[in-house]
């Protein structure tokens, strides 16, 4: 729909297009124009159009042409950082690691921002790989901090979620453009050091609790059902229910 209304607009002038479209009773108009037409967006913006949202090859616009207020749902308002909290359980030892680009070096669990179609575990498993050269396994979220008028997010809101991750591998060969520092440090350390960022202080502390009195006392963990919608599934992080509770029908 996006394209057929950019081949009107190139067929028609911007006036008569709009005016076709309201003899139709269309309510909305989306407008999709690749980034080498971005000619068309001046003449589209004269009849009203704005924009909604831009990627890498194209913007796209919408024009409200029903009754009040737009009721055309906004574009994404939120970006999703995802890090990983690599736990040896032998030791009692997890992974951290230093930003090199940062004023404050401050100790911090591996992370980044999730890619889309991207699962939150797999995230976490991939950004831990690629900053800190150790592999890991996915086994539950531990916390969800949410930020707003996040600088690093273009002044919008963020969501960061911290995974807890069981390791496959120990030697570390770290990312040398991304990290200026990595090692194993001690759960205990990293919960009293005031070199760690507030919020890698606290899930330290989380640690230290689910590694001395259980795991379950701390972990949300992930099961995956079908969605409504036929082929699709979902997945649901949750605390875990007892069996007797699952099994109710």
């Amino acid at each position: 729909a996006a394209a057929a209304a950019l081949a009107l607009l190139t067929l028609v002038s911007p006036a008569g297009a709009v005016a076709r479209w309201r003899e139709e009773g269309r309510v909305a108009v989306w407008l999709r124009v690749p980034i080498l037409q971005s000619g068309f967006v001046a003449a589209a913006a004269s009849q009203g159009f704005a924009f909604h949202h831009a990627e890498q090859g194209s913007s796209t616009l919408t024009l409200w042409l029903g009754e009040g207020p737009s009721r055309l749902p906004g574009y994404a308002t939120h970006q999703l950082g995802v890090a990983g909290a690599v736990l040896d359980e032998s030791t009692g030892k997890v992974l951290v690691v230093q930003d090199r680009n940062r004023t404050v070096n401050a100790w911090k669990f591996p992370g980044g921002l999730s890619n889309p179609g991207e699962d939150i575990g797999d995230t976490a498993v991939r950004e831990v790989f690629e900053e800190t050269g150790i592999k890991s396994e996915f086994k539950s979220i531990l916390s969800v901090r949410q930020q707003h008028e996040h600088p690093g997010a273009f002044g919008k809101s963020d969501m960061y979620i911290v995974c807890r991750l069981e390791p496959s591998s120990f030697d570390i060969n770290f990312c040398q453009q991304e990290c200026l520092r990595c090692e194993w440090m001690a759960l205990d350390e990293l919960a009293r050091t005031k070199q760690a960022t507030p919020i890698t202080s606290n899930v330290a502390k989380l640690l230290i609790y689910g590694y001395q009195e259980g795991f379950d006392k701390i972990d949300i963990t992930m099961r995956e059902f079908p969605a409504v919608y036929p082929g699709l599934f979902y997945k649901l992080y949750h605390r875990e229910l007892p069996e007797s509770y699952r099994n109710i029908t």
